[in-house]
């Protein structure tokens, strides 16, 4: 019988709570301004690692022309089936996968967002690893968080297992491992509002 991964359990637990604990219009707001800063185009395949309920899914749709697609991947089940009801669009792709085999070929997407799910991996070069091999070359790697990394790892700890050891590394320790993996690096911040590292598929 296949184990149950903890922090697959857990997500699936909270997931019927995950948009109550956030003011959506604030988010979709601070989304559309991130996703605007970095260029999102009309026509791209964007990978959205950890789409938990939708939320970054639908800003990214937002931007997208009908040529452009999401393909949104989640280790929770039930987070997918309520990002699924929540965004009936086409143009999504969902999977229930783990980030260290995607079902998907290499260099089928433009862009990468891990959005508020880096310190949930257990193996961050495996990971990265990996989507570098779905990216194209010249693609983009964003790991973004919305909110000071002080905040995010207060709420972790705070959260009891399995996640209480989930801790977001200073945005350099990620741009570092990224780099070594072969990414070139264009931008680092970490910062009171704003976690980001962009990394090109080098």
């Amino acid at each position: 019988m296949k184990s149950v991964n903890p922090r697959a359990a857990f997500f699936d637990s909270i997931a019927d709570k995950w948009d109550g604990w956030e003011d959506l219009p604030v988010l979709d707001a601070k989304l559309a301004t991130e996703l605007a800063e970095l260029s999102v185009g009309p026509n791209e395949t964007v990978l959205d690692i950890g789409c938990g309920t939708g939320n970054l899914t639908r800003a990214v749709l937002a931007r997208l022309g009908p040529r452009g697609r999401v393909v949104a991947v989640d280790l929770a089940v039930r987070m997918i089936d309520l990002a699924r009801r929540k965004v009936p669009d086409p143009r999504v792709e969902w999977h229930v996968a783990d980030a260290r085999s995607l079902p998907l070929p290499d260099a089928s997407c433009d862009r990468v967002f891990c959005f508020s799910v880096w310190p949930h991996f257990d193996d961050r070069e495996a990971v990265a690893t990996e989507l570098r091999r779905v990216l194209r070359p010249g693609g983009c790697l964003h790991v973004c968080h919305l909110l000071a990394r002080a905040k995010i790892n207060e709420i972790h700890t705070s959260s009891g297992e399995p996640i209480e050891r989930d801790i977001l590394p200073p945005a350099k320790e990620t741009a570092d491992l990224l780099a070594r993996l072969g990414f070139r690096v264009t931008a680092v911040f970490d910062n009171k509002e704003r976690y980001l590292v962009t990394a090109i598929h080098a």
